[in-house]
């Protein structure tokens, strides 16, 4: 084992981890207790992980799966750390990423962290611990440390995948004061990204939703128009909202064919899809 700055002596050699061991076949295990292995990583004891909507890919089985510790969106406080980690500390409270990445490579610059060349691992977060390859470049430390109030932690937790992710997806459809932009999806993803669109100023945000839950958040969230309509009947009403020319840009955030078509039919000739749906 790679030497550790700081470590607690309370780290159990065995703990809980969810296991996909195949679709439809979600159990819990008692597996070994991760610990550091390379000089970047560090162990977190989890506070708080999801279950993403990319999990359920597997779990129908539209992707393979053998045996696979599941979770990717997690906060936790460090518990154990590589003698190479700078920034971090033994008792840090961090949010994760799902995406590990150096953050100092030319492309983590260019603002692409999710395809770091340097990439890295972490062993599941829905789980008691996990090891988290990258650590200076993959969390966040959180100021104060670990919240007392639940709704805060879950604040957090949100900012580990779905934020960041809608986030990106609005960037990507160069969101921005005078631009209209469209989001299809009102998953968790999907509102995310309404709010960031209308957060990087963009004039209109129309949104595709045939939920009323779901559309009320997406209004609150700064959402102009609501189309429950799907296709062209969809598509057409966007073009009718942006002078016949379909929106600026688009973001995709379902991940499947039909999602794929209606951004491609919303947006309009020389605009932008920022798709982030797996």
């Amino acid at each position: 084992m790679t030497a550790q700055t700081r470590a607690t002596p309370a780290i159990p050699e065995t703990m809980k981890a969810v296991v996909m061991r195949a679709p439809g076949d979600v159990v819990v295990e008692e597996v070994d207790t991760p610990r550091v292995a390379q000089p970047t990583d560090v162990v977190l004891k989890l506070a708080a992980a999801c279950v993403c909507g990319s999990d359920l890919w597997p779990y129908r089985g539209h992707n393979e799966v053998d045996h696979r510790r599941m979770g990717h969106e997690y906060v936790g406080t460090i518990v154990e750390k590589g003698e190479d980690v700078a920034t971090l500390e033994v008792g840090d409270f961090v949010i994760g990423s799902f995406m590990l990445s150096d953050n100092t490579c030319e492309i983590c610059q260019a603002g692409y962290q999710s395809r770091c060349v340097n990439a890295g691992e972490y062993t599941g977060s829905q789980a008691q611990y996990m090891r988290i390859e990258l650590a200076d470049g993959s969390l966040v430390k959180v100021p104060g440390g670990e919240p007392s109030d639940p709704d805060r932690l879950a604040d957090y937790l949100a900012a580990s995948d779905v934020l960041g992710t809608g986030w990106y997806a609005a960037v990507a459809a160069q969101a921005g004061p005078g631009k209209t932009i469209a989001v299809v999806g009102d998953g968790a993803v999907g509102l995310c990204a309404v709010l960031a669109a209308k957060t990087l100023g963009a004039e209109q945000v129309i949104v595709f939703s045939r939920h009323e839950d779901r559309a009320a958040l997406a209004r609150e969230f700064g959402a102009d128009v609501v189309i429950a309509e799907r296709g062209e009947e969809g598509a057409a009403q966007v073009r009718e909202l942006t002078g016949g020319y379909g929106a600026h840009g688009v973001c995709e955030a379902v991940g499947t064919q039909g999602s794929m078509d209606q951004a491609l039919a919303s947006v309009r000739p020389g605009g932008y899809v920022g798709f982030v749906g797996v």
